[in-house]
């Protein structure tokens, strides 16, 4: 009894010494102030930064803190331990943390800053304000007693103070993410080898250009590791990770680093790994089951690849899975039943086949959906119940194989903001939607039909609606656009449409940005006046409009009305423009002095009208970043602009086929981009312009058709026009031997090797050059020039002399015609070599001799014209020479063979070349060979007359042209429904 009455005493003395203490020390803490200096130092570290609520936007964009300028509630004369931001020690009064996150604080720091005066800080995070151009300084490393330092999207940038690795009490340190941030050499391993005491590393975005340090794995007490984008190099540890306490790990960002997917030991705390962007690679494992606590996993654009493994299905408690942009494949499982809790899923850009799973109906609560870019076909899961993925925002299933109609329930989605079924087989109606929540649209490129339903219109969220390349059809009032005020995009392109104005069409879409109704049917006179003050991109081309009534909008940059009806006078333009084109119209009248004030165009393209007059004078200066200039097949006279400015952008001039005389202008000299320059089909005249070899980049030089004369000559530039592949010299009167030093000089022709080419087209992504070339006397239009074409023309000129057997070092030239000249003396030997040649025109010349029999091995050879020389002998056999007919030989009296009527006799039966010779000594019998030739020959002459007789020859001769013309008429109409879309 005695024992309890004393312990009762004692634990009523605890009491009662517990509660004056903890009276003593609320007294205490009640009365004592700040020092002092503390706070004047305070005062001054406010004093040197301006307030500024645009350097804490993050805080409110992102829907976390709450921004607010705390140092505006220090006043002086109050105790600073009071003041927003600030504690103090409870016991000295000395301030020991600062909180000054979402500030709104805007300046620079220094190193003689009052914020350094409080040696006794443990905590400080600045982090969300701007302090742009100041650096993490060596004032930072004299707080010995931090333990939690966040500076993190502040501005920071420079090098890292090497101080930060002695502040050995750091518990947690947030850097991350400032401006161009790294850290001195060495910086970071003494960083990682001094902090032990690190629970949380955030470092990202840091330049650390260092592989992963395997130390930090050796961090039992690691709990947040974030080292994205820091330029980590080598391979990742591929032995297990042992650290029970962390929970969030990434490393996205970080292109260079290696390995697998990391393997955790089931005793792990993971909530949150990125990998994303990275090089990781190989399957995923069935260790990923372990993860039990996971909720975000990010591995998108890697390289993982195989099945995705069923042991995900453990995963319950994750929110977000991104797989996308890997080279995963085969069909995606049927693992989501127990999934419940996902929110994000991503598995867009992979390989995946067949069925989307139909567990994914089980996933209520489904925000994002990403399927897209797959080789996925067959039905789309719908959901579990009618309240099934009501809160689905996006949806994602363009790029893959999807055919039949869309899925109705899509359209009774109430959370929906962007749908994209692009690029699919799709057939049917769209739909009516059912609620107005829908802020992107994108149905293109699939085989939908109809018109576009009413309730597209009433959408007032909508702010792009791309459903170009269908067949859509129906006519589009313009007043049905009234209520889509927040529409940004518009693309209806490729479609049936036609567009009629309503009386009350004017200042509709008043955010509108770009609208594409190219290749559809609209017509008549518009004037629909649309995004009056946003209006910067509208292309309209491929339609049948003759007019505007209002032009221009004063933002646009790019307006496309190529191929339509359009007449009278060019439309004006903005000083803003960059894209320019009206070609294919009806436009006659003279290019206004008003074009000069055009300053940023790039691509400028006249042609196909009836504009005439002369050329302002400025056309070659009026925009230093001119590309682009096309004048094609107008009336335009007098002389070429004779100014160009210096450091100028032109890549392509074209001003064929107008009435442009006077010479060539020296000034193009500076023109250093130019790769196409066409002056054919005008009045030209002067010598051959041999400066123009000095231009590195010309690839395309046509000069067809002009008043040209004399020697071409020699250059004093060393190895000229060595880019040049495609040169057009023909119908002028140029005299003298070939250029031989030209031939030789040709780099661009010779030697392509086309399997290590990538295969495009002469232009930009705006825009490709054509040209005009001429096979078997058609002129043919290439609509778009391949970067492995080349040809010479040097037809209807005066050039003498012999052909230089130097022309069959151009291995890689594929059309040659040297006809309608002087020409004498042999078919070079060396013509052999020219492996890719596809056509050959030599005639009427004045050529003797045989035809060399190893002509037979241009096996591309599809067009051959010797017609009106002097060649005798036997006309070779074999390969495509069995598919030239008569008049490939016409007029050349001393050919015999076939497809020729005349029989040859022995004498003219031809001698084997040195080569062939060569392979007859090693064993050959010549008088064996030469009983075969015999007999080949009289089966071929059969032949020969035979097919002669039923006019074979022409037939065979009309099917090449035929296959020509069909080729380049279907490029065309290829042209005309993708060209459309200009980007």
């Amino acid at each position: 009894m005695m024992y309890k009455l004393l312990l009762i005493c004692f634990l009523f003395f605890l009491s009662c010494s517990h509660l004056l203490l903890s009276s003593s020390f609320s007294f205490s803490n009640s009365t004592k102030i700040c020092p002092h200096g503390q706070a004047l130092a305070l005062l001054q570290f406010k004093q040197s930064f301006s307030i500024d609520n645009s350097s804490s936007w993050l805080c409110d964009d992102n829907g976390g803190t709450t921004s607010y300028p705390k140092t505006e509630y220090w006043k002086e004369g109050s105790d600073c331990c009071s003041w927003d931001g600030v504690s103090c020690d409870l016991v000295t009064g000395h301030v020991i943390e600062l909180d000054l996150n979402c500030s709104w604080l805007s300046g620079t720091t220094h190193s003689n800053s009052t914020l350094f005066r409080f040696p006794r800080l443990q905590r400080l995070n600045l982090a969300f304000n701007n302090f742009s151009g100041s650096s993490v300084l060596d004032g930072f490393g004299r707080f010995s007693s931090l333990t939690h330092l966040n500076l993190s999207e502040s501005g920071f940038s420079g090098l890292i103070s090497p101080e930060i690795s002695h502040l050995s009490n750091l518990v947690s340190l947030d850097l991350s993410w400032n401006d161009y941030q790294e850290f001195p050499p060495h910086g970071f391993d003494s960083l990682v080898q001094n902090l032990t005491k690190l629970q949380k590393l955030h470092l990202g975005g840091i330049s650390i250009s260092s592989v992963f340090p395997n130390s930090l794995l050796n961090r039992s007490s690691l709990i947040s590791l974030d080292l994205s984008e820091c330029g980590l190099y080598g391979r990742f540890p591929d032995n297990d990770i042992h650290l029970p306490k962390l929970e969030l790990l990434y490393l996205s960002g970080n292109s260079n680093l290696s390995g697998n997917f990391p393997r955790f030991s089931e005793n792990n705390s993971l909530t949150d790994l990125s990998l994303s962007s990275t090089n990781f690679s190989g399957v995923l494992s069935g260790s990923m089951g372990n993860l039990k606590s996971l909720q975000t996993l990010y591995l998108s654009n890697c390289q993982f690849l195989g099945s995705i493994p069923t042991c995900l299905e453990n995963l319950t408690q994750i929110t977000s899975l991104s797989l996308g942009g890997n080279h995963f494949s085969g069909k995606i499982p049927n693992i989501f039943y127990n999934l419940r809790n996902l929110i994000s899923l991503d598995l867009s850009g992979n390989n995946f086949s067949g069925q989307i799973p139909p567990s994914i109906g089980n996933l209520t609560n489904l925000y994002d959906l990403d399927f897209s870019h797959n080789q996925l076909e067959g039905a789309i899961p719908s959901p579990e119940n009618e309240n099934g993925f009501s809160s689905l925002s996006f949806v994602g299933l363009g790029y893959n194989l999807y055919n039949g109609t869309i899925p109705s329930w899509l359209y009774a989605l109430p959370s929906l903001v962007e749908l994209d079924f692009s690029d699919n087989k799709f057939t049917g109606h769209i739909g009516e939607f059912q609620f107005d929540s829908l802020e992107k649209i994108d149905l293109s490129m699939n085989e939908l039909h109809g018109s576009i339903p009413t309730s597209i219109f009433e959408l007032v969220n909508l702010s792009s609606l791309n459903l170009f390349s269908n067949n859509l059809s129906g006519v589009l009032e313009t007043s049905k656009f009234e209520k889509l005020i927040n529409l940004h995009d518009l693309d209806l392109s490729n479609n049936m449409l036609s567009l009629t104005m309503s009386s009350n069409s004017n200042f509709m879409l008043p955010n509108i940005n770009s609208i594409d109704l190219s290749n559809n049917n609209i017509s008549g006179i518009l004037s629909w006046n649309v995004g009056k003050d946003t209006l910067s991109y509208l292309n309209l081309s491929y339609n049948f409009i003759s007019g505007f009534e209002m032009l221009p909008w004063p933002s646009m940059r790019l307006l496309d009305l190529h191929f339509n009806l359009l007449q009278g006078q060019l439309p004006t333009l903005t000083n803003s423009m960059y894209f320019f084109s009206v070609s294919h119209n009806k436009l006659n009248e003279e290019i206004s002095p008003l074009i000069c004030k055009a300053s940023s165009m790039v691509i400028f393209d006249l042609s196909h009208n009836n504009l005439s007059g002369m050329l302002p004078h400025c056309l070659g200066n009026f925009s230093k970043d001119l590309s682009v200039l096309n004048l094609r097949r107008n009336q335009f006279h007098g002389i070429i602009p004779q100014t160009f400015l210096n450091g100028n952008s032109i890549r392509t001039l074209d001003f064929n086929s107008n009435q442009l005389e006077g010479l060539v202008p020296r000034s193009l000299i500076i023109c250093k981009e130019l790769e196409v320059l066409d002056l054919g089909n005008n009045k030209i005249n002067g010598t051959f312009p041999h400066w123009l070899g000095a231009l590195p980049k010309l690839q395309v030089l046509v000069l067809r058709s002009n008043r040209f004369h004399g020697h071409i000559g020699f250059s004093k530039i060393i190895s000229p026009f060595m880019s040049l592949r495609i040169i057009d010299l023909a119908h002028n009167d140029f005299e003298g031997d070939l250029p031989e030093m030209y031939f030789k000089s040709l780099k661009a022709t010779m030697n392509i090797d086309e399997g290590n080419i990538t295969r495009e087209y002469i232009g930009e992504y705006h825009y490709q050059d054509s040209m005009m070339v001429t096979i078997k006397g058609l002129d043919l239009e290439f609509v778009k020039i391949l970067n492995t074409f080349t040809t010479i023309d040097l037809s209807s000129n005066k050039f003498q002399g012999e052909i230089p057997e130097c022309i069959g070092n151009l291995n890689s030239l594929r059309g040659l015609n040297l006809s309608h000249n002087d020409l004498r003396g042999h078919i070079p030997l060396s013509f052999r070599n020219l492996k890719m040649l596809e056509s050959l025109d030599l005639s009427s010349n004045k050529l003797s001799g045989q035809i060399p029999q190893e002509l037979t091995s241009l096996t591309f050879l599809s067009i051959l014209n010797l017609s009106q020389n002097h060649l005798t002998g036997f006309i070779p056999q074999g390969n495509q020479f069995g598919t030239f007919g008569n008049d490939s030989y016409y007029k050349n009296t001393g050919l015999c063979g076939f497809p020729l009527s005349k029989r040859c006799t022995t004498d003219e039966i031809p001698y084997p070349s040195q080569e062939t010779e060569a392979k007859f000594e090693s064993g050959f019998d010549w008088k064996i060979t030469l009983m075969g030739y015999g007999c080949g020959l009289v089966i071929g002459l059969s032949l020969g007359c035979l097919i002669f007789v039923s006019g074979k020859p022409e037939w065979i001769v009309w099917i090449i042209d035929k296959n020509i013309h069909k080729k380049i008429v279907r490029n065309k109409r290829s042209t005309r429904r993708r060209g459309a879309r200009i980007s």
